[in-house]
Protein backbone atom coordinates (compact mmCIF):
# COMPACT_ATOMS: atom_id res chain seq x y z
CA UNK A 1 0.00 0.00 0.00
CA UNK A 2 1.24 3.61 -0.77
CA UNK A 3 -0.26 5.24 2.75
CA UNK A 4 -1.73 4.37 5.35
CA UNK A 5 -4.39 7.14 4.88
CA UNK A 6 -6.14 7.92 1.57
CA UNK A 7 -7.85 11.45 2.20
CA UNK A 8 -10.02 12.70 -1.10
CA UNK A 9 -10.39 16.16 -1.33
CA UNK A 10 -8.43 19.23 -0.18
CA UNK A 11 -10.64 21.41 1.73
CA UNK A 12 -11.15 22.16 5.42
CA UNK A 13 -11.82 18.78 6.53
CA UNK A 14 -9.47 16.87 4.04
CA UNK A 15 -6.70 19.29 5.45
CA UNK A 16 -7.74 18.52 8.88
CA UNK A 17 -7.66 14.77 8.57
CA UNK A 18 -4.05 14.56 6.41
CA UNK A 19 -3.04 16.60 9.26
CA UNK A 20 -4.20 14.23 11.77
CA UNK A 21 -2.37 11.60 10.41
CA UNK A 22 1.01 13.32 10.35
CA UNK A 23 0.70 14.11 13.76
CA UNK A 24 0.18 10.35 14.22
CA UNK A 25 3.36 9.52 13.05
CA UNK A 26 1.27 8.07 9.86
CA UNK A 27 1.73 8.18 5.60
CA UNK A 28 -0.93 9.61 4.45
CA UNK A 29 -1.62 11.10 0.24
CA UNK A 30 -4.59 13.96 -0.41
CA UNK A 31 -5.98 13.87 -3.61
CA UNK A 32 -7.72 17.01 -4.75
CA UNK A 33 -10.13 17.28 -7.98
CA UNK A 34 -9.58 20.93 -8.18
CA UNK A 35 -6.03 22.91 -8.99
CA UNK A 36 -6.05 23.97 -5.30
CA UNK A 37 -6.61 23.64 -1.98
CA UNK A 38 -8.94 24.78 0.66
CA UNK A 39 -12.34 23.83 -1.21
CA UNK A 40 -14.86 25.97 -0.83
CA UNK A 41 -12.97 28.71 0.64
CA UNK A 42 -11.14 30.82 -1.72
CA UNK A 43 -9.01 33.75 -1.47
CA UNK A 44 -8.75 35.79 -4.26
CA UNK A 45 -6.53 38.75 -4.05
CA UNK A 46 -6.20 40.46 -7.89
CA UNK A 47 -9.41 41.90 -8.77
CA UNK A 48 -10.29 43.98 -5.64
CA UNK A 49 -6.27 44.76 -4.62
CA UNK A 50 -7.34 42.91 -1.23
CA UNK A 51 -7.99 39.27 0.23
CA UNK A 52 -11.57 38.73 -0.98
CA UNK A 53 -13.22 35.75 -0.26
CA UNK A 54 -15.55 33.94 -2.63
CA UNK A 55 -16.43 31.14 -0.32
CA UNK A 56 -16.31 30.62 3.30
CA UNK A 57 -15.37 34.10 4.71
CA UNK A 58 -15.94 33.62 8.83
CA UNK A 59 -14.21 31.77 11.58
CA UNK A 60 -18.13 31.25 13.25
CA UNK A 61 -18.22 30.61 17.23
CA UNK A 62 -14.79 31.76 17.64
CA UNK A 63 -14.39 30.19 20.96
CA UNK A 64 -14.83 27.02 20.14
CA UNK A 65 -13.73 26.91 16.39
CA UNK A 66 -10.47 24.89 16.25
CA UNK A 67 -8.80 26.85 13.42
CA UNK A 68 -8.85 30.20 15.72
CA UNK A 69 -5.66 28.47 17.55
CA UNK A 70 -4.09 27.85 14.24
CA UNK A 71 -4.52 30.82 13.10
CA UNK A 72 -3.09 32.50 15.93
CA UNK A 73 -0.33 29.83 15.78
CA UNK A 74 0.66 31.44 12.07
CA UNK A 75 0.91 34.74 13.74
CA UNK A 76 -2.37 35.96 11.04
CA UNK A 77 -4.03 38.50 12.68
CA UNK A 78 -8.18 38.24 13.00
CA UNK A 79 -10.18 40.94 13.15
CA UNK A 80 -13.23 40.81 15.41
CA UNK A 81 -16.35 41.34 13.18
CA UNK A 82 -18.60 41.65 15.97
CA UNK A 83 -16.59 44.65 16.80
CA UNK A 84 -15.82 46.01 13.69
CA UNK A 85 -20.09 46.18 12.33
CA UNK A 86 -21.75 49.35 12.19
CA UNK A 87 -24.91 48.26 11.77
CA UNK A 88 -27.47 50.47 9.14
CA UNK A 89 -31.05 49.49 8.43
CA UNK A 90 -33.11 51.10 6.02
CA UNK A 91 -36.89 51.45 5.72
CA UNK A 92 -37.66 51.95 1.97
CA UNK A 93 -35.38 54.61 1.26
CA UNK A 94 -34.22 55.99 4.61
CA UNK A 95 -32.89 55.02 7.74
CA UNK A 96 -34.56 53.06 10.59
CA UNK A 97 -35.56 55.21 13.61
CA UNK A 98 -34.71 54.27 16.85
CA UNK A 99 -38.51 53.02 17.74
CA UNK A 100 -38.09 50.75 14.49
CA UNK A 101 -34.74 49.44 15.38
CA UNK A 102 -35.82 48.82 19.03
CA UNK A 103 -38.51 46.78 16.73
CA UNK A 104 -36.35 45.02 14.85
CA UNK A 105 -34.14 43.90 18.26
CA UNK A 106 -37.03 42.66 20.13
CA UNK A 107 -37.80 40.42 16.94
CA UNK A 108 -34.27 39.47 16.95
CA UNK A 109 -34.24 38.41 20.71
CA UNK A 110 -37.60 36.87 20.22
CA UNK A 111 -36.22 34.52 17.05
CA UNK A 112 -33.72 32.33 18.76
CA UNK A 113 -36.17 31.22 21.98
CA UNK A 114 -39.53 30.69 19.63
CA UNK A 115 -36.81 28.00 17.54
CA UNK A 116 -35.32 26.26 20.59
CA UNK A 117 -38.93 26.04 22.50
CA UNK A 118 -40.27 24.22 19.57
CA UNK A 119 -37.56 22.51 18.82
CA UNK A 120 -37.51 20.23 22.09
CA UNK A 121 -41.48 19.95 21.93
CA UNK A 122 -42.58 16.38 21.12
CA UNK A 123 -44.15 15.37 17.81
CA UNK A 124 -42.73 15.42 14.79
CA UNK A 125 -39.86 17.67 12.75
CA UNK A 126 -41.28 20.34 11.16
CA UNK A 127 -40.37 23.17 8.90
CA UNK A 128 -38.26 26.03 10.35
CA UNK A 129 -40.31 28.31 9.39
CA UNK A 130 -43.53 27.09 11.51
CA UNK A 131 -41.50 27.95 14.43
CA UNK A 132 -40.62 31.40 13.39
CA UNK A 133 -42.36 34.03 14.95
CA UNK A 134 -44.56 35.84 12.35
CA UNK A 135 -47.07 38.68 11.91
CA UNK A 136 -44.65 41.03 13.49
CA UNK A 137 -43.05 44.33 11.16
CA UNK A 138 -39.56 42.95 11.62
CA UNK A 139 -40.23 39.09 11.58
CA UNK A 140 -40.34 38.54 7.42
CA UNK A 141 -36.62 40.34 8.11
CA UNK A 142 -35.29 38.44 10.89
CA UNK A 143 -36.59 35.45 9.20
CA UNK A 144 -34.95 36.24 5.70
CA UNK A 145 -31.70 36.93 7.88
CA UNK A 146 -31.69 33.09 9.60
CA UNK A 147 -32.71 31.49 5.74
CA UNK A 148 -31.51 32.54 3.08
CA UNK A 149 -28.37 34.90 4.07
CA UNK A 150 -27.24 32.85 6.85
CA UNK A 151 -28.69 28.75 5.89
CA UNK A 152 -28.44 29.96 2.14
CA UNK A 153 -31.75 28.75 1.71
CA UNK A 154 -35.33 29.34 2.89
CA UNK A 155 -36.75 28.87 6.34
CA UNK A 156 -40.10 27.05 4.94
CA UNK A 157 -37.99 24.00 3.16
CA UNK A 158 -35.61 23.64 6.43
CA UNK A 159 -35.41 20.53 9.12
CA UNK A 160 -36.17 22.65 12.35
CA UNK A 161 -34.47 20.42 14.64
CA UNK A 162 -31.25 20.20 12.34
CA UNK A 163 -31.68 24.28 12.29
CA UNK A 164 -31.94 24.06 15.70
CA UNK A 165 -28.99 22.35 16.71
CA UNK A 166 -26.63 24.40 14.54
CA UNK A 167 -27.74 27.93 15.90
CA UNK A 168 -24.75 29.28 15.77
CA UNK A 169 -23.44 31.29 18.97
CA UNK A 170 -20.10 33.20 20.16
CA UNK A 171 -17.43 35.38 18.29
CA UNK A 172 -17.10 35.95 14.46
CA UNK A 173 -13.25 36.56 13.34
CA UNK A 174 -11.91 37.59 9.91
CA UNK A 175 -8.05 36.52 8.93
CA UNK A 176 -6.73 39.45 7.87
CA UNK A 177 -5.18 37.06 4.65
CA UNK A 178 -8.71 35.74 3.74
CA UNK A 179 -10.02 32.41 4.90
CA UNK A 180 -9.33 30.60 2.02
CA UNK A 181 -5.62 31.96 2.22
CA UNK A 182 -5.52 30.62 5.74
CA UNK A 183 -6.91 27.00 4.36
CA UNK A 184 -3.80 27.02 2.10
CA UNK A 185 -1.46 28.27 4.85
CA UNK A 186 -2.58 25.21 6.83
CA UNK A 187 -1.98 23.00 3.84
CA UNK A 188 1.58 23.82 3.32
CA UNK A 189 3.32 20.37 3.88
CA UNK A 190 0.74 18.34 3.12
CA UNK A 191 1.51 15.12 0.28
CA UNK A 192 -1.44 16.48 -1.85
CA UNK A 193 -2.00 16.10 -5.27
CA UNK A 194 -3.79 18.58 -7.56
CA UNK A 195 -5.93 17.30 -10.08
CA UNK A 196 -6.72 13.97 -8.99
CA UNK A 197 -9.91 13.56 -9.43
CA UNK A 198 -11.16 9.99 -8.05
CA UNK A 199 -13.36 8.15 -10.50
CA UNK A 200 -13.88 4.95 -8.71
CA UNK A 201 -13.19 4.50 -4.86
CA UNK A 202 -12.93 0.42 -3.96
CA UNK A 203 -13.31 -0.10 -0.33
CA UNK A 204 -14.69 -3.49 0.31
CA UNK A 205 -11.96 -5.89 0.78
CA UNK A 206 -9.22 -5.60 3.58
CA UNK A 207 -7.79 -2.10 1.75
CA UNK A 208 -8.99 0.89 -0.17
CA UNK A 209 -8.32 1.84 -3.81
CA UNK A 210 -8.18 4.76 -5.43
CA UNK A 211 -8.81 5.12 -9.34
CA UNK A 212 -8.87 8.02 -11.88
CA UNK A 213 -7.01 9.44 -14.46
CA UNK A 214 -4.29 9.59 -12.00
CA UNK A 215 -3.36 6.41 -12.02
CA UNK A 216 -4.40 3.66 -8.55
CA UNK A 217 -3.75 4.40 -5.02
CA UNK A 218 -3.97 1.95 -2.47
CA UNK A 219 -4.22 2.69 1.13
CA UNK A 220 -5.34 0.76 4.57
CA UNK A 221 -8.14 3.53 5.03
CA UNK A 222 -9.98 6.49 3.32
CA UNK A 223 -11.22 9.75 4.66
CA UNK A 224 -13.64 10.93 1.89
CA UNK A 225 -14.87 14.48 1.95
CA UNK A 226 -16.53 15.65 -1.05
CA UNK A 227 -19.72 17.29 -0.09
CA UNK A 228 -23.29 15.62 -0.01
CA UNK A 229 -23.75 17.26 -3.75
CA UNK A 230 -21.18 15.00 -5.71
CA UNK A 231 -21.71 11.89 -3.07
CA UNK A 232 -25.80 11.85 -3.79
CA UNK A 233 -24.99 12.77 -7.29
CA UNK A 234 -22.54 9.92 -7.29
CA UNK A 235 -19.45 12.07 -8.83
CA UNK A 236 -17.52 9.04 -7.31
CA UNK A 237 -18.38 5.41 -7.90
CA UNK A 238 -18.27 3.27 -4.58
CA UNK A 239 -17.49 -0.39 -5.07
CA UNK A 240 -19.47 -1.79 -3.46
CA UNK A 241 -21.76 1.71 -3.23
CA UNK A 242 -22.33 3.37 -0.42
CA UNK A 243 -25.02 1.96 2.48
CA UNK A 244 -29.23 3.08 1.12
CA UNK A 245 -28.83 4.96 4.10
CA UNK A 246 -25.99 7.25 3.48
CA UNK A 247 -27.34 7.59 0.36
CA UNK A 248 -30.66 9.09 1.96
CA UNK A 249 -28.58 11.03 4.35
CA UNK A 250 -26.46 12.79 0.83
CA UNK A 251 -29.99 13.50 -0.55
CA UNK A 252 -31.75 14.51 2.65
CA UNK A 253 -28.77 17.39 3.37
CA UNK A 254 -28.73 19.20 0.34
CA UNK A 255 -26.35 22.45 -0.22
CA UNK A 256 -28.29 25.90 -0.80
CA UNK A 257 -27.23 28.41 -3.12
CA UNK A 258 -25.28 32.35 -2.30
CA UNK A 259 -23.46 34.56 -4.36
CA UNK A 260 -20.96 36.89 -3.62
CA UNK A 261 -20.20 39.86 -4.75
CA UNK A 262 -17.91 42.41 -4.63
CA UNK A 263 -17.21 45.67 -6.25
CA UNK A 264 -14.53 48.26 -5.91
CA UNK A 265 -14.70 52.47 -5.27
CA UNK A 266 -13.45 54.56 -8.39
CA UNK A 267 -12.23 57.03 -5.73
CA UNK A 268 -12.76 58.64 -2.04
CA UNK A 269 -16.14 58.77 -2.18
CA UNK A 270 -16.93 56.58 0.88
CA UNK A 271 -21.21 57.80 0.36
CA UNK A 272 -21.02 58.83 4.01
CA UNK A 273 -20.74 55.43 5.77
CA UNK A 274 -18.37 54.69 8.74
CA UNK A 275 -15.60 51.65 7.82
CA UNK A 276 -17.40 48.20 8.14
CA UNK A 277 -20.90 49.74 7.40
CA UNK A 278 -23.53 46.64 7.49
CA UNK A 279 -26.54 47.40 5.87
CA UNK A 280 -30.09 45.81 5.49
CA UNK A 281 -33.73 46.30 5.03
CA UNK A 282 -36.40 45.86 5.93
CA UNK A 283 -38.22 43.17 4.03
CA UNK A 284 -41.51 42.18 3.67
CA UNK A 285 -42.98 38.08 3.41
CA UNK A 286 -41.51 36.59 0.67
CA UNK A 287 -38.93 39.45 -0.56
CA UNK A 288 -35.63 39.22 -0.74
CA UNK A 289 -33.10 40.35 1.35
CA UNK A 290 -29.37 41.58 0.24
CA UNK A 291 -27.06 42.71 2.93
CA UNK A 292 -24.73 44.58 1.66
CA UNK A 293 -21.30 45.80 3.80
CA UNK A 294 -19.30 49.10 2.44
CA UNK A 295 -15.93 49.14 3.14
CA UNK A 296 -15.16 45.83 5.12
CA UNK A 297 -12.64 46.45 7.69
CA UNK A 298 -11.45 49.77 6.21
CA UNK A 299 -10.72 48.73 2.44
CA UNK A 300 -12.22 50.26 -0.72
CA UNK A 301 -14.93 47.86 -1.73
CA UNK A 302 -18.60 46.89 -0.94
CA UNK A 303 -19.41 43.54 -0.28
CA UNK A 304 -23.09 42.05 -1.04
CA UNK A 305 -24.55 38.59 -0.28
CA UNK A 306 -27.53 37.14 -2.60
CA UNK A 307 -28.84 34.31 -0.57
CA UNK A 308 -31.77 31.17 -1.77
CA UNK A 309 -33.12 30.60 -4.46
CA UNK A 310 -32.51 33.68 -6.03
CA UNK A 311 -28.68 33.28 -6.16
CA UNK A 312 -29.53 30.16 -7.71
CA UNK A 313 -31.49 32.05 -10.41
CA UNK A 314 -29.08 34.56 -10.75
CA UNK A 315 -26.15 32.46 -11.10
CA UNK A 316 -28.31 31.01 -14.19
CA UNK A 317 -28.17 34.47 -15.71
CA UNK A 318 -24.21 35.34 -15.10
CA UNK A 319 -22.19 37.87 -13.44
CA UNK A 320 -23.28 40.79 -15.05
CA UNK A 321 -27.15 39.85 -13.71
CA UNK A 322 -25.67 39.62 -9.77
CA UNK A 323 -23.66 42.69 -10.36
CA UNK A 324 -27.09 44.56 -11.85
CA UNK A 325 -28.87 43.58 -8.99
CA UNK A 326 -26.64 44.54 -6.27
CA UNK A 327 -26.08 48.30 -7.74
CA UNK A 328 -30.04 48.59 -8.00
CA UNK A 329 -30.07 47.84 -4.48
CA UNK A 330 -27.04 50.38 -3.50
CA UNK A 331 -29.65 52.74 -5.37
CA UNK A 332 -32.46 51.96 -3.29
CA UNK A 333 -31.03 52.41 -0.18
CA UNK A 334 -28.58 55.33 -0.61
CA UNK A 335 -29.91 57.13 -3.88
CA UNK A 336 -29.32 56.50 -7.92
CA UNK A 337 -25.95 58.39 -7.56
CA UNK A 338 -24.49 55.82 -5.11
CA UNK A 339 -23.69 52.91 -7.75
CA UNK A 340 -21.59 55.41 -9.51
CA UNK A 341 -19.31 55.16 -6.63
CA UNK A 342 -17.80 52.00 -7.65
CA UNK A 343 -16.27 50.77 -10.73
CA UNK A 344 -17.77 48.89 -13.86
CA UNK A 345 -17.49 45.55 -13.50
CA UNK A 346 -17.42 43.29 -10.07
CA UNK A 347 -16.10 40.14 -8.52
CA UNK A 348 -18.68 37.45 -8.47
CA UNK A 349 -18.81 33.83 -6.97
CA UNK A 350 -20.18 31.05 -8.77
CA UNK A 351 -20.53 28.11 -6.47
CA UNK A 352 -23.34 26.24 -8.49
CA UNK A 353 -21.67 26.05 -11.56
CA UNK A 354 -18.35 24.62 -9.81
CA UNK A 355 -18.25 21.01 -10.79
CA UNK A 356 -16.66 20.18 -7.12
CA UNK A 357 -19.33 22.18 -4.90
CA UNK A 358 -22.82 22.51 -6.70
CA UNK A 359 -23.88 24.89 -3.93
CA UNK A 360 -22.29 26.27 -0.73
CA UNK A 361 -23.27 24.48 2.44
CA UNK A 362 -25.88 22.13 3.45
CA UNK A 363 -29.48 22.32 5.34
CA UNK A 364 -31.21 19.63 6.24
CA UNK A 365 -34.78 18.55 4.70
CA UNK A 366 -37.51 18.41 7.17
CA UNK A 367 -37.79 15.11 9.03
CA UNK A 368 -34.27 14.61 8.00
CA UNK A 369 -32.82 15.70 11.55
CA UNK A 370 -30.37 12.61 12.01
CA UNK A 371 -28.74 12.74 8.57
CA UNK A 372 -25.64 14.42 10.12
CA UNK A 373 -24.79 11.66 12.16
CA UNK A 374 -26.20 8.79 9.65
CA UNK A 375 -23.05 10.37 7.38
CA UNK A 376 -21.00 10.86 9.60
CA UNK A 377 -20.80 6.95 11.07
CA UNK A 378 -17.80 5.32 9.98
CA UNK A 379 -17.74 2.39 7.60
CA UNK A 380 -15.94 -0.93 7.61
CA UNK A 381 -15.34 -0.26 10.95
CA UNK A 382 -13.89 3.06 10.05
CA UNK A 383 -11.91 2.21 6.94
CA UNK A 384 -13.93 4.31 5.00
CA UNK A 385 -14.63 7.33 6.48
CA UNK A 386 -17.00 10.60 5.31
CA UNK A 387 -15.95 13.87 6.71
CA UNK A 388 -17.06 17.72 6.08
CA UNK A 389 -19.56 20.55 7.21
CA UNK A 390 -22.42 18.05 6.25
CA UNK A 391 -21.12 15.70 8.99
CA UNK A 392 -21.09 17.79 11.95
CA UNK A 393 -23.65 17.78 14.51
CA UNK A 394 -23.89 21.33 15.16
CA UNK A 395 -21.52 23.41 13.24
CA UNK A 396 -23.37 22.48 10.37
CA UNK A 397 -22.09 24.83 7.35
CA UNK A 398 -18.93 26.12 8.57
CA UNK A 399 -15.40 25.59 8.22
CA UNK A 400 -14.58 24.80 11.81
CA UNK A 401 -17.48 22.44 11.91
CA UNK A 402 -16.07 20.97 8.65
CA UNK A 403 -12.31 20.96 10.30
CA UNK A 404 -13.37 18.71 13.87
CA UNK A 405 -15.21 16.42 11.43
CA UNK A 406 -11.92 15.61 9.44
CA UNK A 407 -9.92 15.36 12.73
CA UNK A 408 -12.61 12.83 14.22
CA UNK A 409 -12.78 10.49 10.71
CA UNK A 410 -9.16 10.56 10.55
CA UNK A 411 -8.85 9.01 14.33
CA UNK A 412 -11.96 6.82 13.45
CA UNK A 413 -9.55 5.64 9.89
CA UNK A 414 -6.46 5.32 11.48
CA UNK A 415 -7.46 2.86 14.27
CA UNK A 416 -8.11 0.14 11.34
CA UNK A 417 -4.16 0.82 10.48
CA UNK A 418 -2.31 -1.93 11.28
Amino acid sequence: MECDLLVIGAGAAGIAAARTAQAAGRSVRVLEARGRVGGRAMTETTTLGVPFDLGATWLHAAERNPLVPLARGLGIALADSDALRQEITFVGRRRATPEELAEYDAAEAAFEPAIRARAAAPGPDIAAAEAAPRGGPWDATVAAWQGQVISAWPLSAISLRDFAANLLSGGNLLPACGLGALLGRLAEGLPVTLGARVARLRWGGGQVVAEGAFGTLRAAAAVCTIPTSLLAGTAIRFDPPLPQPVMQAAHDLPLGAAIKVGLRAVGEDRLGLPAHASTDRQVAPGEELIPITFWPQGRDHAQAWIGGPLAAEMEREGPDAAEALVRAEIAARLGSDAPHAFRPGALVSGWIADPFARGVYSHARIGAARARSVLAEPLAGGRLCLAGEACHADLAGTVGGAWASGEAAARHALGTCA
